[in-house]
């Protein structure tokens, strides 16, 4: 076995870090050109907006079940083994898209290419922490998420052009290459954790799938944030319709490019300042972001809202997932890194619902007041659960 940070001290960029952080581009490139275009795929195949809109579930649902399954096993079985099976899957899903004729096909291959997402972004996430000197973990872990963040700015406006200049068929192979790339990819990362470790694990396997515990205070806190960021997700273009704002596109690239920008600097403050100093503005950050959201009647202000939520959310997802590789044993990591997913996952999905059901019900403006009200939850959450937790 290779040791998990064969690199010296305070080091990040060595192979290891780049070939992951290449993998996860490709994932997240490969996922994001399907994610708004399937859904128009499913209503060519006779679907209405129901089912368009359980096509993305259920890919994040069966995300969710397995990842605390695969977090064990990477524990157990190893990385590089958990990666190469998850990228395997994904790449697989994306070509049979070609053969799916039918609404309940597509169903069924939705919750394949979810299982394949839900181990192989657990497994690059994992491997991503090992690598980071616990020195720069929070700046490491902002430079891991900007893969991630160039994949959303490009990957849904590449899917869309294939769509409607070339095919299904040229979008659904464009995904299965990226796929096979990120998956030969994988073959190249020579890593894994240190014997010793993997020798020490006693866990049983049934235990493996139980969340770990000492990820749950910053995953919590996490959850009611995403909770905000599945509102903005999913309804910040119909909210800007129905304020006569044109353009809202360019929302999305700044929002990108703030983060892009704002994640390692912010990172590397806060391993050298203290987590602490930073979650507290990160997280009002977000909470101010969705109170001028009520208000934006112009494109500067939604644009406004864009910098201020990127650079909260931009501050707070790096520095609580740096905390949870901190707070966790070494030989807990995977499972660790699951937990922290699945906290994300259903942020988004419950907030997207719960957000929806309110605009419906109320109005746009107060489904993002009440979505300000749960940032301040995760404010109350950090204070009740995390901070005692954390080096003063």
């Amino acid at each position: 076995m290779l040791n998990a940070n064969p690199e010296p001290e305070g080091q990040i960029w060595n192979k290891t870090f780049f070939l992951i952080m290449l993998v996860s581009f490709l994932m997240f490139l490969s996922m994001y050109m399907l994610l708004p275009t399937l859904p128009l795929y499913a209503q060519t195949l006779g679907g209405n907006e129901t089912v368009a809109g359980t096509i993305v579930a259920v890919f994040t649902l069966s995300a969710v079940l397995v990842r605390p399954w695969f977090g064990n096993l990477l524990d157990r079985k190893g990385r590089k083994l958990i990666l190469i099976i998850g990228v395997g899957i994904f790449f697989v899903s994306a070509l049979a898209y070609n053969l799916v004729f039918s609404i309940i096909t597509l169903l069924v291959l939705r919750v394949v290419h979810g299982i394949g997402w839900g181990a192989s972004t657990t497994a690059t996430g994992t491997i991503a922490s090992d690598v980071i000197p616990a020195v720069r973990r929070s700046e490491g872990m902002g430079y891991y998420g900007i893969s991630a963040t160039i994949a959303m700015s490009l990957g849904p406006a590449l899917g869309l052009y294939l769509v409607e200049y070339r095919s299904y068929s040229v979008l659904f192979t464009g995904s299965a290459i990226l796929a096979a790339l990120g998956l030969v990819g994988s073959f190249f990362i020579n890593y894994e954790i240190p014997r010793k470790v993997q020798v020490e694990v006693k866990v049983p396997l049934v235990k493996g799938v139980i969340l770990e515990k000492t990820a749950i205070p910053p995953a919590v806190v996490l959850f009611f944030i995403t909770l905000t960021y599945g509102g903005i997700v999913s309804f910040l273009p119909s909210y800007a319709t129905y304020r006569g704002v044109e353009n809202i596109g360019i929302f999305f690239t700044v929002y990108a490019l703030v983060l892009l920008l704002g994640r390692p600097i912010i990172g590397k403050l806060a391993d050298r300042y203290g987590a602490q100093k930073f979650l507290v503005p990160g997280i009002l950050m977000i909470a101010t972001a969705l109170l001028i959201l009520v208000k934006a009647s112009s494109l500067p202000m939604f644009l406004l809202v864009g910098v201020v939520y990127g650079l909260g959310f931009g501050t707070v997802q790096p520095i609580l997932n740096a905390l949870v590789i901190s707070l966790s044993p070494p030989e807990r990591r995977g499972a660790a890194n699951a937990t922290f997913a699945v906290a994300m996952d259903l942020g988004i999905g419950i907030g997207a619902v719960m957000l929806g059901f309110l605009a419906q019900k109320m109005g746009y403006e107060y489904m993002y007041g009440c979505s300000a009200i749960f940032a301040l939850l995760a404010l109350v959450m950090y204070f009740a659960l995390l901070r005692k937790k954390l080096p003063q």
